[in-house]
């Protein structure tokens, strides 16, 4: 299992390209995702799963519904500015031939709106159309966490909830 992890305690609606990404490759932002963002191609849908993930938690609506699937596109998307994308686990991502058009990739993300902390697990499909990865769909599973104070916090920072993301 390739795992990658993020734990954003600070805003990624600020992130420049000399910051960490968001997406927790342990690449910077403008070696990562911010190509990504401003057009380039993915050159997998992991990849193109990381990018989305770093546009949820930026907040880049554009950017989200640019690299949908015009089948399954939503004609609007709003986002809620009060939930925060605090971590991402790529828990499975086939590699996909390179003839291939399409691919999955399996994750988890957690996210944070005041008090409540939230984790999405969803199994994605990808289909490659005109060179480019795009979102089709996925089988999601929300869970609502339960973090105590003393609690790992489930940002991924392996600190304590009461001295991260409740501060």
């Amino acid at each position: 299992m390739k795992t990658y992890s993020n734990s954003c305690s600070n805003s990624c609606s600020d992130a420049r390209p000399e910051s960490p990404c968001p997406c927790g490759s342990a690449s910077l932002y403008g070696d990562c995702c911010q190509p990504l963002h401003r057009g380039a191609p993915a050159p997998s849908p992991e990849a193109l799963m990381r990018s989305r993930y770093s546009a949820f938690a930026m907040g880049n609506v554009d950017y989200l519904l640019q690299s949908w699937h015009p089948l399954t596109r939503p004609a609007s998307l709003t986002l809620d500015a009060d939930v925060r994308w605090r971590h991402l686990a790529i828990e499975a991502a086939p590699q996909a031939a390179s003839d291939s058009s399409s691919g999955t990739v399996r994750f988890r993300a957690v996210s944070q709106q005041g008090d409540e902390w939230h984790q999405l697990a969803e199994l994605s499909r990808f289909i490659k159309q005109d060179g480019h990865w795009r979102y089709h769909d996925g089988d999601a599973v929300w869970t609502r966490l339960h973090p105590g104070r003393n609690d790992r916090c489930p940002c991924g920072s392996g600190r304590k909830l009461k001295q991260c993301c409740l501060t």
